[in-house]
């Protein structure tokens, strides 16, 4: 499933051709996705305008005018292909082929920009969802989402307190999208290797015993900064799914440290260790046991 820095490359990819223009066609080819459509979701679609395009943990965020959002997700297969006139961006090649059918076009958006912005999504895991503003507190979808990992207040103080007696793995409550949101299995292998911290170590064990972040826990936040900022700046990770608006692939999986590096000598200076990879709650964890403790 993307993670953050895919929907942000997502995002930006979008920002230019539907931030400020109207949607003067809205399509939902089929009656569902994951969850069925509104029965009034093109009708509160068509004819407003897109005053911002925002993002909220791995969701797309678009404010109409009409004070309504438009919630999107990508699921584990959706992609957005931006057309214009002569310029039919068609999907790039993968790391794994993914399905180009046209009959998976399954939403359609043309702006007054010009563009038409068409929602791929062959597994349809992906969602769509209108909801007023002032009722997004109260929407199941985003209700207990955590902090964002690159928002100003997300710090080494907010991510111990959030883990304070938490028994579970570090890589668990990373996972957990009330304790920060975003993060997905590719980020956090990678961020607790650039931190040198075990996947295996205690959650718990980022806060003193005064209840302080200790210095780790001040490591990790550094790390996921950094993680996430290069794999934006890339573009994401193109493993299976995921290309940007431009039919592109990121390249973030060149700059992979551990992810999918099993066997592999691990590249932290003078460690001479080993990749590993086991599994840790149904997911697959990639790391170096010699320097990550």
């Amino acid at each position: 499933m993307p993670e953050l820095p895919e929907v942000e490359t997502v995002r930006r990819g979008l920002q230019p051709v539907m931030e400020g223009a109207k949607i003067l066609v809205a399509e939902a080819r089929r009656p569902d996705l994951r969850f069925p459509f509104q029965p009034d979701f093109v009708a509160r679609l068509k004819g407003q305008v897109v005053t911002g395009l925002g993002r909220r943990a791995k969701y797309l965020m678009a404010d109409l005018a009409s004070g309504d959002v438009l919630l999107m997700h990508l699921g584990m297969s959706g992609s957005f292909r931006v057309i214009k006139p002569g310029n039919d961006t068609q999907p790039g090649e993968f790391h794994y082929p993914r399905a180009k059918d046209s009959t998976h076009d399954h939403v359609m958006f043309r702006m007054s920009s010009g563009a038409d912005i068409v929602f791929n999504d062959p597994r349809r895991f992906g969602y769509m969802k209108v909801i007023a503003r002032n009722a997004l507190e109260d929407e199941p979808l985003l209700r207990g989402l955590g902090p964002e990992p690159l928002g100003n207040e997300f710090d080494a103080a907010m991510l111990a307190r959030s883990c304070a007696g938490k028994t579970t793995s570090l890589k668990a409550a990373l996972l957990d999208q009330r304790v920060v949101a975003g993060l997905g299995n590719i980020y956090v292998c990678e961020a607790l290797h650039r931190s040198h911290l075990s996947p295996r170590r205690i959650a718990a064990t980022l806060s003193t015993k005064k209840g302080e972040p200790a210095d780790h826990a001040k490591r990790l936040v550094g790390a996921i900064h950094t993680v996430l900022n290069d794999a934006i700046k890339a573009g994401g990770s193109s493993l299976r799914d995921h290309r940007q608006t431009s039919g592109e692939l990121g390249y973030f999986q060149h700059s992979f440290k551990v992810y999918d590096r099993e066997g592999e000598k691990c590249t932290t200076p003078r460690c001479g260790g080993t990749v590993k990879r086991f599994t840790q709650n149904g997911r697959s964890t990639f790391w170096c046991p010699k320097c990550q403790k």
